[in-house]
């Protein structure tokens, strides 16, 4: 089965009303709660009083459900593998997007290691995104170590892309 790598980064239309908040520095605009880039890459949403956004949330639910066992907790990285929450910060949306979805190996004279492709999983790829929001948003220090305290509500348009990426 194939799953969609993103759900939303791709093919999104020009004139989105833009967010002009200052407890937001990092979106642009929002859609159906998701929060993107000026380049339409999906990024996170912090209020003030700590509330994150929906993919913020799902995104550590999802991250420690299929990522931290190699890349440890809060995406900090382990003897095993590196801290996600860097590369997030560190790596373009679509490399990172096709490191997960394809996986990749390193081998030199001081380092191997493999990343396995996650492109038949949707437990990871129908919240890709999500994942990778969340990782951004630790990595950039936007939130701290930990289960975020507070969300926004879950829009029924993400609820709907769920269920129909999951089937």
């Amino acid at each position: 089965m194939n799953y969609p790598v993103s759900l939303f980064a791709i093919g999104l239309l020009a004139g989105l009303p833009f967010i002009a908040s200052a407890d937001n520095l990092t979106a642009a605009y929002s859609e159906d709660g998701r929060y993107f880039t000026d380049d339409d890459v999906p990024t996170y949403n912090i209020a003030e009083d700590g509330t994150v956004d929906w993919l913020t949330f799902s995104g550590f639910r999802r991250y420690h459900a299929e990522c931290h066992v190699c890349h440890g907790p809060d995406g900090e990285g382990s003897s095993y593998a590196p801290a996600l929450k860097n590369s997030a910060v560190d790596m373009d949306y679509y490399d990172f997007v096709d490191v997960v979805t394809n996986g990749r190996e390193k081998v030199s004279a001081s380092e191997q290691s493999v990343m396995p492709g996650f492109g038949e999983n949707p437990n990871v790829m129908c919240y890709l995104d999500d994942i990778y929001v969340y990782l951004k948003a630790h990595g950039s220090e936007a939130i701290p170590r930990g289960r975020p305290p507070k969300k926004e509500a879950k829009s029924d348009v993400i609820r709907e892309d769920e269920d129909a990426c999951m089937g």
